[in-house]
């Protein structure tokens, strides 16, 4: 009779039932591993065999056939090796019954013992979805999954344990934490907006960008504060909340970045990759697609400093995203989706010496060179980045300027988090959080103007010949900066600053 044991396979972020279907027919020794399982799973064959020999435990001195069903569904890496395991030793009557609806995911180690993997939490999450009730996983990713609910999760450090557990009810680790008492703790930041001097009106856009999860692009002479207010910029966004914190922790055990002993994410994420990154490291992929920074930058900052020394190719692939809040990385035999719904922040000089209307020193650059610089960012990236301003180089005086300290990340953060409650009230029936994902169809609904203000809109249009998309992203600005001021309709004055911040002068 075959022994199936139940395992689990991601692709992307669904998780997928796994039937480990193990049986031993009368032929020569060896381990038949089917059912399009890749290197390690192929490798899996010794560490089986000296997993169980080193546990105490007599491994079958006849062939052994191992199906991961369903066969044609790929699978990848070393989680399968507890489950085939488990149906060896049931198969042989050292596990005296059949384990029901249990999950066993983990490494194995030649000793026995059980190593951590990547992605347990979104497998758990996923097998509680699929019906079942109980997994068994690595002692080393308890903390990781204490998080779920409403399935039993248990650890153990290796077979052992869970012939033990199996056979006579011995106990096995279980650990259950609240998600609040993580995301509720308060957050040592590293740069905050009181230790920067000047910039009000950078600030201002940047508060703004918070509050509706809108886009930036700063541009100013070297040492103006543009990478200063980028890295402070995360001590003004709003605290995660419950949903958003497993979000981001699910993505970050696929892509196995998750600190085993600081199993959840409680800060919203700020990705910097260095411009030499590809394409597919911004994006995402591989043979088994994996995450790339945009989606490591879910409900955070995606920070492209010195923006233009990208190259284009790689700048271009941030179109889609960037509109659509997620990423198809599609291949040959499958399509994954993933989420990318991130503030883009992005710095850049003026020009390629960097001093082009520089109040102190001159630019060296030639038209044709300037021209060159800039057009490196394509017209279709920029239109699709909702706030453009100028960062000047401080004077003397402010830089001089010790005794007034400048207003707090905390004070902004408070504004910004009451502008988000205003937002998510709005918007609790409409499947989005911010302004900034607005479509069309909402921003007719919740964007409506005076005539006064549509009189504006039109001279706008004419004045500046914006594009339909850059209508729609001055109207959400517009909104953002009329939920900071705690307004219910958009007025003149808000309109004339979201010009501003869209880099018009008004």
């Amino acid at each position: 009779m075959v022994v199936k044991i139940l395992s689990a396979a991601t692709i992307g972020l669904d998780v997928f039932r796994i039937e480990v279907e193990v049986d031993i027919t009368n032929s020569l020794p060896q381990i038949a591993i089917i059912g399009l399982g890749d290197a390690a799973i192929s490798e899996a064959k010794e560490r089986l065999k000296l997993a169980i020999k080193n546990s105490g435990f007599e491994f079958p001195s006849t062939k052994v056939v191992i199906n991961l069903a369903p066969a044609d569904l790929k699978k990848e890496g070393a989680a399968y090796d507890l489950a085939m395991a488990v149906g060896i030793l049931t198969k042989e009557g050292i596990i005296k019954n059949e384990p029901e609806n249990i999950a066993f995911i983990g490494e194995l180690s030649l000793d026995g013992s059980i190593k951590p993997v990547n992605g347990v939490l979104p497998i758990v999450f996923g097998l509680k979805n699929l019906g079942v009730n109980k997994v068994i996983i690595p002692h080393g990713n308890l903390k990781e999954a204490s998080f779920a609910d409403d399935i039993e999760i248990l650890g153990a450090r290796n077979l052992n344990e869970i012939v033990l557990y199996l056979n006579d009810g011995a106990p096995l680790d279980t650990i259950k934490q609240n998600i609040n008492d993580f995301i509720s703790r308060n957050i040592e930041y590293s740069a905050d907006f009181k230790y920067i001097k000047g910039q009000k009106f950078a600030k201002r856009a940047l508060e703004i960008a918070a509050a509706g999860g809108h886009n930036v692009l700063m541009s100013g002479s070297p040492g103006s504060g543009k990478t200063l207010l980028a890295h402070a910029f995360p001590s003004i966004l709003p605290p995660l909340t419950k949903e958003e914190a497993v979000e981001i922790t699910k993505i970050y055990s696929i892509a196995g970045l998750l600190d085993h002993n600081n199993p959840l994410i409680c800060e919203r994420p700020i990705r910097a990759p260095h411009h030499s990154a590809s394409a597919v490291g911004i994006i995402g992929g591989g043979s088994n697609p994996k995450p790339g920074e945009i989606t490591l930058a879910h409900r955070g900052v995606l920070f492209l400093d010195e923006m233009p020394e990208f190259p284009r190719t790689v700048l271009e692939v941030l179109r889609q995203p960037v509109e659509d809040n997620e990423v198809t990385i599609s291949r040959a035999q499958m399509s994954i989706k993933y989420p990318a719904n991130f503030i883009l922040l992005g710095a850049m000089n003026p020009c390629p010496c960097g001093y082009l209307g520089d109040k102190k020193i001159d630019c060296k650059c030639s038209e044709f060179q300037i021209n060159r610089y800039r057009n490196k960012l394509s017209g279709p990236l920029l239109d699709r980045i909702d706030i453009h301003i100028e960062v000047a180089r401080l004077d003397s005086n402010e830089l001089l300027e010790q005794e007034t300290e400048a207003e707090s990340s905390f004070d902004v953060r408070q504004r910004v988090a009451k502008a988000r409650e205003i937002q998510l009230m709005r918007y609790k029936d409409e499947g989005i959080f911010t302004n900034s994902e607005l479509n069309p169809k909402l921003i007719k609904k919740y964007c409506k103007i005076t005539p006064d203000v549509k009189k504006m809109l039109e001279n706008a249009l004419k004045m500046f010949n914006l594009s339909a998309r850059g209508y729609d992203r001055i109207l959400k600005i517009s909104r953002t900066i009329a939920d900071l001021d705690g307004a219910e309709d958009i007025t003149v004055s808000h309109l004339a600053q979201a010009l501003q911040f869209r880099g018009y002068s008004v």
